[in-house]
């Protein structure tokens, strides 16, 4: 079956740098959109990043641009994002997905990791 497993989260404090990872299995995600979404307590989950698994085309939130990089490794079928500055407000746990669509509403895509907390000091 389909599996994404997030990797490489923790505590840093504000102005640090964090890389996730997103370890893909279980079928052939040519044509998939590959995002990194987040949610904070009591908020609802909301799109960082995506990247489109063949050609590599990237965007981003608003909030997170300039700021975050997303990347994928084919080779290895790994998905990363790379965060650096990172601020309070970051701090959320961070899920993998992937879909067909590119969008920013979470509903759309087919697959979900499990999560990764990322808690940044002020």
């Amino acid at each position: 079956q389909v599996q994404l497993v997030e990797s490489g989260g923790g505590l840093v404090q504000a102005g640090g740098s964090l890389r996730l990872s997103c370890a893909a299995s279980g079928r052939t995600f040519t044509g998939y959109i590959m995002a990194w979404f987040r949610q904070a307590p009591g908020k609802a989950r909301e799109f960082v990043a995506g990247i489109y698994w063949s050609g590599g085309t990237t965007y981003y939130a608003e909030l997170v641009r300039g700021r975050f990089t997303i990347s994928r490794d084919n080779a290895k079928n790994t998905v990363y994002l790379q965060m650096n500055s990172l601020k309070a407000e970051d701090t959320a746990v961070y899920y993998c997905a992937a879909g067909k669509r590119r969008t920013e509403v979470a509903d759309w895509y087919d697959y979900w990791g499990q999560g990764t907390q990322v808690t940044v000091s002020s």
